[in-house]
């Protein structure tokens, strides 16, 4: 018996061992360590096979040993429609139209990080419910210039606001078990040459204005996977660019997921590899065993110019994803839903809270329907479908409404509505190529003077004018910022037929607005919005929906306001450009010298009015690991329910380096009835108030004063407050 008893106990005090090592073995452990047991089993020809793709959206798995194909997608704001595997023709299947959502810009214009999170668990749910891994998206790079033709897909020009959107998508779309791929990492701010362009910007210019997207993706929305850009940064292709790639994006970021390039933005087999590139994708190169991470990456490695430990590098980053988002066996993993009423309902949301009130004199709107006999619906873009443009992120989507059906639809049984083309879509897309935006300013006098007419039988005239995707979309830059077709003519007559009329902006771009805004009492942009893009701006106009979109990026009076242009440098000449403005880029040059815009940066009006006030701080004196809290009331001083997004900016007055007049480094949105108040407290980092000291290699934040100044714009500051940093 007392031998039995010493036997039971010797047994519990082992199994009381064995837990506690396997305790001591984080989750992250076990992961490793499966991930060393899987490629200490494979050959390097299947190695290889899951560094390379295998058709236009695929990479090869290993059956043998549970390793299923990686499925990607294109979809910043929506899952796409299914390709061919081997060409890029849409495969024709009838289950694959997915929830069309706003794009980038459109997105920022809410500030409203919460809507950013819901967006992800849309875009992670419909790509599980299509058997997606990888959605490529968000894109975070810095509008630069309002030519881009990817600004639209972008957020903004200021790392703040887009590093507020992005990491909430990310985590979104993460915990749905899909891999985000943040993009296009690095300044890729131009469509114009992009595959050959190379860029010039100072450290301090990277670091303070294009790097802080991508950290925050990465750092805090834990991104597994980054996309590297088809241009050049100093010299050498983003793709095998060792100080990208190695120096800051593994070392400094600590990032332990898959860099893939662009697709065809590979250059080499050996730089690339050991710059640590690690998925190639592309279109060019019929056979996929002739890639650089395919054929010739096992010779390199044969050779010797590769070590075998920078392969299973690579395939150990792209196992770590699969285990993250559930790939290797893992039964819990999200299955996904597809066209939900709440995905619907997110779009919507997404749409109504990015329209910006861009001018509204005499309170024009909102419009009381029930007190109009008849409305004037004038222009194009009443009727046009946008989601179906702008090349990878064009949405095969199950339904687009268009504000001429929204408006027939809530209001056409009470109310006259005249429509009328008013202008007629002049220009042509061509990939590659912006030849097609020539000569689009033609006047057709027909056309407006039907849209006269049916203006002046009317109680209100709405012209829904703008852009769409010959203008606003990858592979090319705009040629010009002007309304094309001839649309302020088409206003100006309009307007003096009618005096009530309603400007309605359809772009995802800047656009020169000084030829309108004298001519119309109210302007509102409403962006491309999506699946219910029309639902959302009727009910805009309408008053259901008071508009709370700030802008999220400034609109100059003219091109050669902007500092790039101003500057002669866009895109570059010889396959250069350098970004002589180095941190000055968007609202920091306009407000540091001066410039006033034709709207600035975060700016918005609302149906309602709000009151900013009491702004403090918790002290006078803060040491530089301090956190500044700062608190403030709204009021909302009108008699409408609305959002106002107070904005945070600070400025260094005295600093060794220039700074700019200001910048954002905080905002809140904030959703209130009338005559209601609410005390918003925001938190700033000491060591956020830093520069990048170019001479010390490192963030500076340098003693003394600071001035917070808090307003609802980076033109409209209505409270500051002095700070000390010791």
């Amino acid at each position: 018996m007392k031998k039995q008893l010493l036997k039971l106990v010797a047994l519990a005090l082992l199994t009381i061992g064995t837990t506690q090592a396997q305790k001591a073995l984080t989750k992250e452990d076990v992961q490793e360590q499966k991930i060393q047991s899987l490629i200490k089993k494979m050959t390097i020809q299947e190695k290889v096979g899951l560094l390379h793709a295998n058709s236009k959206f695929y990479v090869s798995g290993v059956k043998r040993l549970g390793i299923p194909e990686w499925a990607l997608s294109d979809g910043p704001h929506g899952v796409r429609a299914e390709i061919n595997r081997h060409d890029w023709a849409y495969a024709g299947w009838k289950n694959d139209s997915s929830t069309c959502f706003p794009p980038g810009t459109a997105l920022a214009a809410s500030w409203n990080p919460k809507l950013a999170y819901e967006r992800g668990i849309v875009l992670g749910e419909e790509a599980r419910f299509r058997k997606k891994d990888v959605l490529l998206g968000p894109g975070v790079n810095i509008i630069r210039s309002p030519l881009c033709g990817r600004n639209f897909e972008y957020m903004s020009e200021d790392p703040v606001l887009i590093s507020a959107m992005a990491v909430p998508y990310i985590k979104g779309l993460q915990s749905k078990d899909v891999a985000a791929s943040v993009k296009h990492w690095l300044a890729n701010n131009q469509e114009e040459n992009r595959g050959t362009v190379n860029v010039n910007m100072s450290e301090r210019a990277l670091r303070e204005i294009y790097l802080p997207g991508f950290k925050a993706a990465i750092t805090e929305g834990g991104s597994y996977t980054v996309m590297g850009a088809y241009n050049k940064f100093r010299g050498d292709w983003c793709t095998e660019n060792s100080y990208l790639d190695r120096d800051i994006l593994r070392n400094e970021f600590g990032f332990k997921g898959v860099l893939m390039t662009d697709w065809d933005a590979a250059h080499s087999t050996v730089k690339a590899a050991l710059a640590g590139l690690d998925l190639e994708m592309g279109t060019e190169k019929k056979d996929y065993n002739e890639w650089y991470f395919a054929n010739p990456l096992i010779k390199a490695v044969q050779e010797g110019k590769v070590p075998m430990s920078v392969v299973d590098e690579k395939v150990a980053n792209v196992l770590r994803i699969m285990i993250k988002t559930k790939m290797l066996g893992d039964k819990s993993r999200t299955k996904g839903s597809m066209n939900t009423p709440a995905h619907q309902k997110a779009a919507y949301n997404s749409a109504a809270e990015a329209a910006v009130l861009l001018q509204n004199n005499g309170n024009l709107l909102p419009l009381d329907f029930s007190k109009l006999k008849s409305v004037a619906v004038i222009g194009d873009n009443a009727t046009c479908k946008h989601c179906g443009g702008g090349l990878s992120s064009e949405i095969k989507t199950l339904y687009e409404v268009t504000p001429l059906e929204a408006m027939q639809k809530k209001f056409g049984k009470s109310v006259t509505i005249n429509y009328a083309l008013g202008y007629e879509k002049q220009s042509s897309f061509k990939e590659g190529s912006n030849a097609g935006q020539s000569n689009t300013d033609k006047i057709d006098w027909k056309l407006i003077d039907e849209a006269v007419a049916a203006a002046k039988k009317s109680d209100v005239a709405i012209i829904f004018g703008g852009l769409n995707h010959d203008f606003d979309t990858e592979s090319f830059d705009k040629q010009h910022m002007r309304l094309p077709y001839g649309q302020e003519t088409l206003i100006r007559e309009v307007t003096k037929a009618n005096p009530n009329t309603v400007v309605v902006i359809i772009a995802g771009s800047p656009l020169e607005l000084g030829g309108i805004t004298n001519r119309v009492p109210s302007i509102l942009w409403a962006w491309y919005g999506g699946m219910e893009a029309g639902n959302a701006v009727a009910d805009v106009l309408s008053g259901k929906v008071n508009p709370s979109g700030k802008m999220p990026f400034t609109l100059p009076v003219s091109l050669q306001q902007s500092p790039a242009h101003a500057l002669g440098n866009f895109p570059g000449r010889d396959l250069n450009v350098n970004y002589e403005e180095g941190i000055l880029v968007g609202y920091r040059w306009f407000d540091t010298k001066k410039i006033a815009p034709q709207f600035p940066f975060g700016y918005g009006l609302s149906y309602t009015n709000f009151e900013l006030d009491a702004l403090s701080s918790d002290k006078a004196i803060y040491g530089k690991e301090d956190v500044i809290k700062v608190k403030f009331t709204v009021k909302n001083t009108g008699s409408r329910y609305g959002a106002e997004v107070p904005q945070l900016y600070v400025s260094d007055p005295v600093c060794s380096v220039m700074r700019p007049a200001k910048e954002l480094k905080a905002f809140d949105k904030v959703f209130l009835q009338p005559g209601e108040s609410k005390t918003v407290e925001l938190n700033v980092k000491v060591s956020d108030l830093a520069f990048y000291d170019e001479a010390q290699k490192g963030w500076n934040v340098e003693a003394g004063d600071f001035i917070l100044q808090l307003g609802n714009s980076s033109g409209n500051i209505s409270q500051t407050l002095k700070i000390a940093v010791k």
